[in-house]
């Protein structure tokens, strides 16, 4: 497993990073014994990041790590989050402290290594997300004081909201972390976009975090389930989520990833979740990818599609043609 820097934290973090969530669901709604493999698996393999949050399950994913940790006692990182409620915008400190406090009791754990911020950023700081200012002026210290207590490490974003805003709040160095969507519908976190390309664009952010030295994560590698190709859903993953910064609906991204099949006919990747997941390593600005899972295969077929490393520069210039064909349509 290929190890990379993760920003100025000194941290040396897996390539491949186990993804937790509610998409693909294993770590949420599958058995304890396959959680527990899919776990033990992927130490053995070499995975050294867990990524994880109270919102997966209500806490159901935090549990179950927590129970499987209690049994491997693992030397692996993990990291889990918290997304404000609108009644929480007057009490920062109290409500970041308690809502660590029950991630810690969950995960059975003194501390996480990175506590992550999940709301939206923007301008104005409307509805459940929040402005620049509350981010840097509220959150981090509350933040701050949760890392001097000892019961996080390290501070971090989940970077979705406005282009311009997440630039401001990278730029400020406040953070150490930000989890980072980038996929093959929408690259523009790593690279320029042609003008009418049907997707948020955000402004090279790779570059940002790169010059600030926050270690990245990326998320949205499979854009929810969409860059699999396939319609079809497994029992235990959740029903398609909304889009992240791509099209405004999950049938277009569906349609559009679909497009990319020539990838895969061409002989440049096993299939299209394979060349999903290597495309979002072939930037070294990404410290790690989370790949959800809803089962064992599905695991092995990630580990195996990152075990080959990112795509040649020719699968690259191939894509770079393939994506400039959605230049135009509407988002």
């Amino acid at each position: 497993m290929e190890m990379r820097n993760f920003g100025r934290t000194g941290l040396q973090i897996s390539g491949f990073g186990f993804g937790c969530g509610a998409v693909g669901g294993l770590m949420v709604r599958g058995s304890p014994d396959d959680q527990e493999y899919a776990v033990a698996r992927a130490l053995v393999a070499g995975i050294n990041y867990f990524d994880t949050a109270v919102q997966y399950g209500n806490g159901a994913s935090e549990t179950n790590l927590g129970r499987v940790w209690a049994k491997l006692k693992p030397a692996a990182y993990v990291g889990t989050k918290i997304r404000f409620t609108q009644a929480e915008r007057g009490s920062i400190a109290e409500a970041a402290a308690a809502s660590l406090d029950a991630s810690l009791a969950r995960l059975g754990m003194d501390h996480v290594d990175i506590f992550h911020l999940h709301n939206a950023i923007t301008a104005d700081g409307a509805g459940e997300s929040f402005s620049v200012k509350m981010v840097l002026e509220e959150v981090v210290p509350a933040f701050e004081a949760l890392r001097r207590q000892g019961k996080t490490r390290f501070l971090g974003i989940t970077a979705v909201g406005e282009t311009a805003a997440l630039h401001q709040v990278i730029d400020s160095g406040a953070f150490q972390s930000a989890q980072v969507s980038y996929n093959m519908l929408n690259p523009s976190a790593g690279m320029a976009i042609p003008a009418g390309y049907p997707a948020q664009d955000y402004g090279r952010l790779l570059d940002h975090t790169t010059a600030a030295g926050v270690g990245t994560i990326g998320i949205r590698a499979l854009a929810g389930g969409a860059l699999s190709g396939a319609a079809e859903r497994h029992p235990i993953a959740s029903p398609a989520p909304e889009p992240i910064g791509s099209a405004l609906n999950y049938d277009d991204d569906l349609a559009r990833a679909r497009r990319l099949a020539p990838l895969v006919a061409e002989g440049y990747a096993a299939d299209l979740a394979a060349a999903a997941t290597r495309f979002v390593i072939s930037t070294p600005a990404i410290s790690t990818v989370l790949v959800g899972m809803a089962t064992l295969a599905e695991f092995e077929s990630a580990l195996a599609a990152i075990e080959q490393g990112p795509l040649p520069a020719a699968a690259l210039a191939r894509l770079a043609e393939l994506q400039r064909g959605f230049v135009g349509e509407a988002r």
